[in-house]
């Protein structure tokens, strides 16, 4: 799973009810539908919920999970090895899956060209957990399926998506992802140093997709049932951009006073991290609001998750039948 282009309204449809199922398996104490399977995390960039969410999921299916948490300064990679040789190597160990994590755009499709099991020379799954500021399919998928469980579908939603655009690869997903449903808008909020890059947005028009562009935050969000808010992302600022930084980060804030220009029916997320204290994005003050859903969405990351290893590690790669 390299980009949420790859789902459709039917293939999530399919996804949100495995999801949907993974609730009930953790209720009814775990299955072994991973008996005998082990899930590589390899993950060059920090991750909390991503890689946590992946782990618990593994193991609430009766996987094993092995992990290498910060792979960019402990591993080979620190040595000049290629993100290319090191799933090679991995790939010998027989992993049922591996999850990657990175700082470069493209490397998870580029892990994927040449995972391969070579017992059968079928394809390891690759399941994309970020790659620099490119995209998080997953994550779009929980965000998907977050706004699904409160509104009972995605069509019709209109989202305002609020923050670091240019760099928030949680944002970019959603959007292509909620671009396949009918009746969908965006309104694209931020300064216009980090506005939406060029691609999403010939994406947007090629498929006819209503959005709008504004740094006025009041204005975006008014009308909307969902907005999605991220942080400017400060380590994408590197050298000569740090004034830039300085300049953009409180560019707004979620407060209660702005909230109140929200319709009572919206809903309010945000991927995490964010950013603590007088420059936070979304203050913890909002929490107590019904309609901020942010750690509904953490945990919705885990049946998502189950869900997608379920779908993709339950089916023998050698006889390409459901595994017992």
């Amino acid at each position: 799973m390299l980009r949420a282009q790859q789902f459709d309204p039917a293939s999530l449809d399919c996804v949100f009810r495995e999801a949907r199922l993974a609730e009930e398996i953790i209720n009814s104490g775990g299955s072994n539908l991973l008996k005998g399977k082990i899930i590589l995390t390899l993950f060059y960039e920090p991750s909390t919920r991503t890689r946590l969410s992946f782990e618990f999921a593994t193991y609430h299916l009766g996987g094993r999970v092995l992990s290498s948490e910060a792979a960019r300064e402990f591993s080979s990679a620190a040595k000049g090895e290629s993100i290319e040789d090191t799933i090679r190597v991995a790939c010998r160990y027989r992993p049922a899956a591996i999850v990657i994590r990175h700082y470069e755009e493209g490397a998870a499709e580029r892990a994927a060209a040449v995972a391969t099991d070579p017992r059968t020379g079928r394809p390891v799954p690759v399941f994309n957990a970020g790659d620099g500021p490119g995209q998080h399919p997953t994550q779009a998928l929980l965000d998907a399926y977050t706004i699904w469980r409160v509104r009972g579908t995605l069509d019709g939603a209109t989202v305002a998506v609020a923050g670091d655009l240019l760099n928030g690869r949680t944002a970019r997903s959603l959007c292509y992802l909620l671009a396949k449903y009918p009746g969908v808008s965006f309104r694209l909020i931020a300064p216009g140093a980090v506005q939406m890059k060029e691609d999403l947005l010939a994406y947007l028009r090629r498929h006819k997709v209503s959005f709008v562009q504004t740094e006025d935050l009041a204005a975006g969000i008014r009308g909307a049932d969902v907005l999605y808010v991220t942080r400017i992302q400060k380590e994408r600022f590197g050298g000569d951009a740090a004034a830039e930084y300085e300049r953009v980060r409180d560019a707004f804030s979620v407060t209660s006073d702005v909230l109140a220009d929200l319709p009572p029916h919206a809903i309010v997320m945000h991927p995490l991290p964010r950013v603590e204290g007088s420059h936070s994005e979304l203050p913890t003050s909002v929490d107590a609001d019904p309609r901020v859903v942010i750690f509904d969405q953490t945990e919705a990351g885990m049946y998502i998750r189950m869900a997608l290893l379920k779908l993709t590690c339950t089916v023998d790669r050698v006889t390409g039948r459901p595994s017992r």
